[in-house]
């Protein structure tokens, strides 16, 4: 017979804080979310009202610079063409996103998919609102780097979220914290 367990003790205890389930992941999600949209969105507004018509400015000599582009089409401006694809494909990517965040129980993977989420709703409300018009607006994009090509915040949520995506990937962690063969 087994003894009964001992209710002075968590279940989840063994687990580490990084695997523990609770509303702290989707806090989480939630906060790194608006927090990059939120940024994106004002550097955005800034970009367009101080950046347009001007030189570039420097800020990092020989690296980075403050550059105003509308940008039709993907990273590299790939795909100037298929606007209305790139806004469709943006839109699955948001639902999909959002749909996996209640299963998130590691904050690796939480951190990775709201910064995915933020970059792809940050570009996708630009697509939406910008001129030309809906599905088919222009990205707002001001950071350059050097002339290799120039982004936005969403841009490097979207780079950050990858690098974290392919990590947590390699290293065999779930969504829910469990190890692949564990």
């Amino acid at each position: 017979m087994d003894p009964a367990p001992d209710p002075s003790v968590d279940p989840h205890e063994s687990r580490s804080a990084e695997t523990r389930p609770g509303r702290s992941t989707i806090g989480l999600f939630v906060v790194v979310v608006v927090v990059v949209l939120v940024i994106d969105q004002v550097t955005k507004v800034l970009a367009v009202d101080r950046l347009v018509g001007r030189e570039p400015i420097e800020v990092v000599p020989g690296f980075l610079s403050l550059t105003f582009l509308r940008n039709p089409g993907a990273a590299f401006g790939l795909g100037t063409s298929m606007t209305v694809l790139l806004s469709l494909v943006a839109v699955v990517v948001c639902v999909v996103v959002a749909r996996m965040a209640p299963r998130l129980r590691d904050r690796g993977w939480t951190i990775a998919l709201g910064l995915l989420l933020a970059g792809a709703l940050g570009n996708l409300s630009d697509r939406l609102f910008r001129e030309p018009g809906f599905l088919r607006g222009h990205v707002v994009d001001f950071i350059d780097y050097n002339g290799w090509f120039v982004g936005n915040v969403a841009d490097i949520a979207l780079t950050v979220a990858a690098v974290l995506v392919v990590w947590r990937s390699w290293r065999g962690v779930g969504l829910d914290g469990t190890r692949e063969g564990a």
